[in-house]
């Protein structure tokens, strides 16, 4: 359905016939493909120099305004050397104008689009820049479906057909980033599925069609399907990313996953539940604390120290059932996935019975699986794992119809007794990590004065760390999730208001309020003695402590934020008052004085437990990075060592040299694999590995606050951050450091509404987006100014 062009190709040096030669500028190659390709449409248009319409506008827009679609919205395009060769891409550089009607319309839209063209420098040094064309053709109306294919994965070159693409909405919206309701579907290619999906199908069509046209598997392809059901070719271009040509390893190891996924879903005789279901965010989720790709030593560490074992252990002491033995984390190749029938498990009280607990835990995966964009907020959301003012509202919203009256009151029984515990400050749990955590320190001081070698110290200070540590953060942590729950339903049932609850956090006097006062108070050696431990990937040997590059974390000696001692919190009697009924009708044993002191207390102790164990991991890092200088290896090299090798020098014989380098080979290598794998946030079913959509996140946000700001992308030497809108991969605790330098605001990639930097945003009153999932993340990090209105719930692209 194409028409002749105003020039023939044959103007250009274009030759028919072979594969490359189809590929030239965007009107070029449309004008080459439109007579070749069966499975899309390529709109009629037409295309001219600029040296022509310099020369002769009017002539061009009588053959424009002839044409049988002149009459139709049009859409005046770039069609510029630079912008689709392969060696100098440059997507998305130059303008188009859509939605083009009559004459004066249309010369105003191709000199807005020539204008783009000067006012790239890249473009307007090029010789014979008049030879640069424009292209017109008709708008694609009513369309229904809009964006982009590309034919490798654009990060790596692996096999993948990545799918972006937006629902009733415009290419440009796609390929700008300008909205948020971008849907991302990746399928490996030999599948050739679109899930059952026909718009995807015949996408997945068109792109086998061009890459045999074409011959190459490395294409980006912009499309849009119509309301009547008309799929339409709109641009197709090289990518940059070479393909890799040996796969065989990347499939056979999808395969595996998918196998494991199965096995994985059958039911166990010592957990309850009858299938299982893997994520990267729900409890202890890894996404937000090493991230979705870690290097092996930071993946292994956080195996170890706890999600092997410790975590099983806190919740059997803490009143849990006791589901010790499982491993709460699997990795898919390097990939950590939480395996949620164990963490459902792990979060039903010990008194409920097997059958109670066999249909609790299948009504949460069955929730989760249904409600895919809850696996950041499983805990406040889907399972119900303390006692709150609004347990029984939450119980007969969510799961009234599923469960009997009497079942219910059993949960609700079981989850009143246990909290009732946790909340007495005399728990034997609880007093045991007070007192381990007090003893931390202590136990980093012998180690690090005795004489023993460094192996033998890394492998007692990561045990320490585990025993003493991670442990009772563990419980500190559970502790503070319960606090935080309980005060969410306060808010809920109208005692408190949002602002009260930014008061009571601001009133916290946790490691980070210290430390930004210390900025202003202590010397740049006394304060960097103090702190200078923390790292912004905290199980991650190539991220530098503070006190190794302090000026690329803080500003000397300027500190942009004076903090002041936080304030008490007190509430009125009246309030009091209405708390202290409130706990007597719920039958929860504390009075209001003791409630606010637990949520305090417990919230507090979760944040400086996790500063009193980091330094054990920090030093141990370090003392990571001695040993591996010692055989001439730096700390990348290190990176991809399994903590496993600690324990072979430990309790062996064999040279460091010999026992490091084979495992940092062999890391190095399993890891090449471990990079090009996508998986989803959610696996569900054996399907969802090799084909599945992204899914649509609603991020976490914190506070009631707007900011607007420049976008800063976390660096290890970053500019001056006041004022910005900083974007940080997760919510790590080292990543303290940006609230001295005068943020107005940040958006994680990752985390939840009870992670560090989600309480630290309260704490401070910052906005504050957690979470926001890879396809948000990613599309506001590409922006260049942000305004974050968390009131609102929204983020808004301003450029």
């Amino acid at each position: 359905m194409t028409s002749p062009a105003s020039n023939s190709s044959s103007a250009y040096g274009m030759q028919r016939g072979s594969p490359a030669a189809l590929l030239g500028s965007k009107a070029e190659t449309l004008e080459q493909l439109a007579p070749l390709v069966r499975t899309a449409r390529v709109l009629p248009l037409l295309y001219f120099p600029v040296d022509a319409w310099q020369s002769g506008p009017d002539r061009l827009l009588d053959d424009v305004l002839s044409r049988p679609w002149g009459g139709q919205p049009l859409i005046v395009r770039s069609s510029t050397r630079r912008e689709d060769d392969a060696g100098t891409l440059m997507p998305g550089s130059y303008l188009s104008v859509a939605g083009v009607a009559g004459r004066q319309g249309l010369r105003e839209a191709v000199d807005a689009v020539i204008d783009s063209y000067r006012q790239r420098p890249e473009t307007a040094v090029l010789d014979g820049f008049g030879e640069e064309l424009v292209l017109v053709q008709p708008l694609v109306v009513n369309a229904t479906m809009t964006g982009v294919v590309f034919t490798c994965d654009p990060n790596t070159g692996a096999p993948y057909l990545v799918i972006n693409y937006e629902e009733n909405g415009d290419s440009a919206a796609v390929t700008s980033g300008a909205r948020a309701r971008l849907r991302t579907f990746y399928a490996w290619k030999t599948s050739g599925t679109g899930r059952g999906d026909p718009h995807l199908q015949r996408l997945t069509d068109l792109s086998r069609e061009l890459e045999e046209l074409l011959e190459r598997d490395n294409l980006d392809i912009e499309f849009a399907f119509d309301d009547t059901g008309d799929l339409y070719l709109l641009q197709v271009r090289p990518m940059v990313v070479e393909t890799l040509l040996d796969n065989v390893d990347h499939e056979q190891a999808l395969t595996a996953i998918a196998t494991k996924v199965r096995t994985a879903a059958q039911p166990h005789p010592h957990l309850r539940g009858k299938r299982t279901v893997f994520g990267v965010m729900p409890d202890w989720n890894p996404a937000e604390i090493v991230g979705t790709r870690p290097h092996p030593l930071a993946l292994s560490l956080y195996r170890r120290l706890i999600t092997d074992g410790l975590w099983a252990d806190q919740r059997a002491r803490y009143g849990y059932r006791d589901v010790r033995g499982f491993p709460l984390m699997v990795d898919f190749f390097g990939l950590p996935y939480i395996g949620v029938r164990e963490s459902c498990n792990s979060l039903i009280p010990a008194s409920i019975d097997d059958e109670l607990a066999e249909r609790l835990v299948d009504h949460y995966i069955d929730r989760l699986a249904a409600n895919p964009e809850l696996h950041d907020k499983v805990e406040f959301d889907v399972v119900f794992s303390c006692y709150s003012l609004t347990l029984q509202e939450r119980l007969s919203n969510q799961a009234e119809h599923l469960f009997s009256v009497r079942e219910r009151d059993d949960l609700v029984s079981a989850l009143r007794t246990l909290t009732n515990q946790l909340m007495d400050p005399e728990h034997p749990a609880r007093r045991e990590d007070l007192a381990s955590i007090a003893s931390l320190r202590a136990k980093l001081g012998e180690v690090r004065q005795s004489d023993l070698d460094l192996p033998t110290q890394i492998y007692w200070l990561l045990e320490d760390c585990r025993r003493f540590g991670t442990l009772a953060f563990a419980g500190f942590a559970r502790l503070g999730f319960i606090a935080t729950e309980i005060l969410r339903s306060l808010v809920d049932t109208e005692v408190l208001t949002e602002k009260d609850v930014a008061r009571l956090m601001a009133s916290l006097d946790t490691v980070t309020n210290r430390m930004l006062r210390d900025r202003t108070g202590l010397s740049r050696a006394e304060f960097l003695r103090r702190y200078g431990f923390l790292r912004p990937g905290t199980y991650d040997i190539r991220s530098p402590r503070y006190d190794e590059e302090p000026d690329g974390y803080f500003d000397w000696p300027n500190s942009r934020v004076k903090l002041a001692a936080p304030e008490p919190f007190r509430l009125p009697a009246p309030t009091m008052h209405l708390i202290d009924d409130l706990l007597r009708q719920h039958r929860l044993e504390q009075d209001a004085y003791g409630l606010l002191n637990f949520i305090i207390t417990s919230i507090e102790l979760r944040e400086n437990s996790k500063f009193e164990f980091t330094r054990h991991l920090s030093e141990a890092l370090s003392l990571f990075t001695q040993l591996g200088r010692g055989v001439g290896m730096d700390a990348e090299e290190m990176s991809y060592l399994d903590v496993d090798c600690v324990d072979e020098l430990h309790r062996g014989a064999e040279s460091p040299a010999t026992v490091l380098r084979r495992c940092s080979a062999e890391g190095r290598r399993r890891y090449e694999l471990t990079r090009r794998l996508v998986l989803p946030p959610m696996i569900t079913e054996p399907a969802d590995v090799k084909a599945f959509h992204l899914p649509s996140t609603e991020p976490n946000y914190v506070t009631q606050e707007c900011a607007a700001g420049r976008v800063e992308l976390v660096s290890a030497h970053p500019a001056d951050l006041a004022g910005k809108i900083m974007m940080l991969p997760s919510g790590d605790p080292g990543y303290d450091w940006i609230f001295s330098e005068g943020v107005a605001g940040f958006i994680t990639r990752y985390g939840g509404a009870n992670s560090h930097m989600a309480i630290r945003a309260h704490q401070f009153g910052i906005p504050a987006v957690i979470g926001a999932g890879e396809v948000l993340y990613n599309r506001w990090a590409a922006a260049e100014y942000l305004r974050v209105d968390c009131l609102n719930h929204r983020v808004e692209i301003l450029r």
